[in-house]
């Protein structure tokens, strides 16, 4: 599995310490990369000697880190997680044994859950536009599910290399959208395995740099699947977004096309 950490030294502790409980973690390799954290993330090495690390000198977003992180990676599938994520014991396991049962499915998920076991906002839509909704998984068979967060899902490597890699012209936002457009034109499925859970506790909200990645990635997305005329309107509307909404920060990254990707200052 793949865990992507940026100055999330605690979280990233909660997320390595409920992978250590996992059935069967001798049999899984644990990757972390480390996107160029300031915060003492490094000194988790001494707490956690059983997880491989990937050090990076500064962020390059999510995008690449994934790609750095399954090409590491041993193992026909690979978990990618977010380090605000903790996983229950048996998730794991369950997600790989729904691969192996499903030749048709891509990429499986678990359900994602806030710190009450209530079903969290997991689910988005295509294009990316930044909204989630909790997935309605009340039996306990798998379901076919279009777009699931990028905070916990598994996928097979052999597609990932199939696509050659998670297009690297997303930052931070929009590799998770692009792997899930992806399988959807292959013909594929990605299953949400609602007894195979994992907390998510993400922020509530993002700095002006990631608001700003984010419409960029949409931008790319649109260019890329909708066409060059709706890719060069998604252009202009991470402009126009943040001048309507006054938020000169967001709006200064998007003038300049900034995206968390390595060549931020």
């Amino acid at each position: 599995m793949v865990v992507v950490s940026h100055d999330r030294v605690e979280a990233l502790r909660c997320c390595l310490a409920s992978i250590e409980k996992s059935d069967g973690r001798e049999s899984l390799q644990v990757i972390v990369v480390d996107n160029g954290s300031r915060d003492g993330s490094a000194q988790l090495d001494d707490a956690f000697g059983n997880v491989q690390w990937i050090r990076l000198p500064k962020n390059f977003g999510l995008t690449k880190a994934w790609n750095l992180g399954w090409r590491a990676a041993d193992a026909p599938y690979v978990l990618f997680l977010h380090a605000d994520t903790e996983v229950e014991p048996g998730t794991v396991l369950r997600l790989a044994e729904t691969l192996d049962s499903n030749e048709e499915a891509v990429a499986v998920c678990p359900l994602l859950v806030d710190g009450e076991g209530r079903p969290a906002p997991q689910l988005g839509n295509l294009p990316p536009d930044g909204k989630w909704r909790p997935a309605e998984a009340t039996g306990s068979e798998p379901l076919a599910v279009g777009y699931p967060r990028g905070a916990a899902v598994m996928a097979r490597v052999f597609y990932i290399k199939k696509i050659r890699q998670i297009d690297e012209r997303y930052g931070q936002f929009g590799a998770d959208a692009d792997l899930a457009m992806q399988i959807r034109r292959a013909g594929r499925k990605i299953l949400l395995v609602p007894g195979a859970r994992v907390r998510h506790d993400p922020r509530a909200s993002y700095p002006s740099a990631e608001g700003a990645d984010f419409l960029l990635g949409r931008a790319v997305f649109l260019g890329k699947y909708a066409g060059i005329v709706a890719g060069i309107k998604g252009r202009i509307e991470s402009i126009l977004r943040p001048l309507a909404g006054l938020r000169l920060g967001e709006l200064r990254y998007t003038i300049a096309g900034q995206k968390i990707d390595g060549t931020q200052e």
